[in-house]
């Protein structure tokens, strides 16, 4: 049996975990996810907990166990703690700014590049360079970290672009002449 599927997931106070045939509802102070069921996975609320089952000794149930028991304690934390992610950006004249539910970024193209987040996600720039990406998905999260993070990804000669925060970039040397 898997390690990680046999471990009870708690609930903090003010989380709320409803299980249905339709799959698991969770509702918390940063806000509300669903997960659906997967065919031979179950779930049950019980003291204060949400203990995670499986039908069968089958790979596939044995596979999905543990990581639908992750993805669930993952959605408990997301929905009373919440996760965020930091980006820097770096370069002469590259910066972000927020404008209601956009992002708006100079990184050195000839015109201003516009993301725009999701439902769920919030967004905050500090000093014009760092960006810290919230909500209580932690998936959706790390995606939209991603996709802002590719739009200038940093380069390994001068380090501009955009990185996460604490991420190291090696650097090249340039070319040299004789």
């Amino acid at each position: 049996m898997s390690r990680v599927g046999r471990k009870p997931i708690l609930i903090p106070s003010g989380v709320q975990v409803k299980v249905d045939e339709k799959g698991v509802h969770i509702k918390g102070p940063k806000g509300d996810l669903t997960r659906s069921l997967e065919s031979g996975i179950g779930a049950k609320v019980e003291d204060g907990r949400v203990v995670v089952t499986r039908r069968s000794d089958d790979r596939l149930h044995r596979a999905k166990h543990g990581l639908f028991r992750s993805d669930l304690n993952n959605m408990v934390i997301g929905v009373s703690q919440g996760y965020q992610k930091t980006l820097e950006i770096n370069g002469v004249g590259f910066r972000a700014q927020v404008q209601g539910r956009n992002l708006t970024l100079a990184l050195g193209f000839s015109h201003p590049t516009v993301f725009a987040l999701p439902m769920g996600i919030e967004a905050a720039v500090d000093k014009q360079t760092v960006i810290t990406i919230k909500g209580a998905d932690k998936y959706l999260v790390g995606q939209v970290a991603a996709e802002i993070r590719d739009l200038k990804r940093p380069e390994p000669y001068k380090g501009k672009g955009i990185k996460y925060a604490g991420e190291v970039i090696e650097r090249k040397e340039g070319k040299t002449s004789k």
